[in-house]
């Protein structure tokens, strides 16, 4: 039978997951507490961390760990943001049930997909305020977005949270197979699959990390470190991912989406 292997990437210690059949992956500067994976060995980009977040370890599972002939899932959440069973969707999760909810066995229909992405959040009614004053250049470009919630896309609550231009930019970096077709998208949809989360086979997995690393290296000629800032900014490649990860997985995979649940712990 198939195993989910899954990993919850942390820069803080999650005092439960010892609890469960969740591996941590450690991304913090502290000291890596017991039973937790670092990623600050071998094959590594552990000194990016403030600009990758949690990609810094799934690049250190992809060079050292990702294991091609394995039959089972590898599955990748993060602090608070965790997968639950679709039957828990409108339970209240909480310290004395969290076990009963979190998603820790591969279901049965997963044999019929080669990927699993979180089910979407919607960018539709951005507030007029603040796209009077995070997003006035696409406004100037544009003013039916300023009514037309259909207009609230990828790309414009990009350009209003991470700084105009930049996914733009980050996308002609794309090799020439998905780069037409992830301007297009991050155009004219107002949804995307968040988190960086994803559950794969070995395969799928291999993949993806084979597209997204070497365009976000490329990212980095253009875009740099010095003067990524503040939340907006200082995970710029983590949030250049996050809507990479939505186009390719839907692309490139036979995929399906699933539900998610953000627990702190308490």
């Amino acid at each position: 039978m198939k195993k989910l292997i899954m990993y919850c990437v942390t820069n803080k210690e999650i005092k439960f997951i010892n609890k469960t059949n969740y591996r941590a992956g450690w991304v913090g500067l502290d000291p890596v507490p017991n039973n937790y994976t670092s990623c600050n060995t071998k094959d590594n980009i552990f000194f990016k961390e403030q600009h990758y977040s949690e990609l810094a370890f799934h690049y250190w599972y992809w060079k050292n760990q990702l294991n091609l002939e394995s039959s089972n899932w590898i599955g990748f959440c993060q602090k608070r943001r965790f997968w639950i069973k679709k039957s828990s969707i409108n339970e209240n999760i909480d310290k004395f049930n969290y076990n009963n909810h979190f998603l820790e066995n591969v279901p049965e229909e997963y044999e019929k997909y080669d990927s699993i992405i979180c089910d979407p959040i919607s960018l539709r009614g951005a507030k007029k305020m603040k796209m009077l004053k995070r997003g006035f250049k696409n406004l100037i470009q544009d003013p039916s977005i300023f009514f037309n919630k259909d207009k609230h896309s990828i790309k414009l609550h990009f350009d209003m949270h991470h700084g105009y231009g930049i996914i733009s930019k980050a996308a002609n970096l794309l090799p020439e197979e998905d780069r037409d077709e992830f301007l297009n998208h991050i155009n004219i949809s107002n949804n995307f699959h968040p988190h960086i989360m994803f559950i794969a086979t070995p395969e799928v997995a291999n993949s993806w990390f084979n597209a997204l690393f070497p365009w976000l290296m490329r990212c980095e000629k253009i875009f740099g470190f010095k003067n990524l800032q503040g939340y907006d900014t200082q995970r710029l490649y983590a949030f250049l991912a996050e809507r990479y990860l939505s186009f390719w997985f839907r692309k490139h995979t036979n995929f399906t989406t699933w539900p998610w649940k953000f627990y702190e712990g308490k």
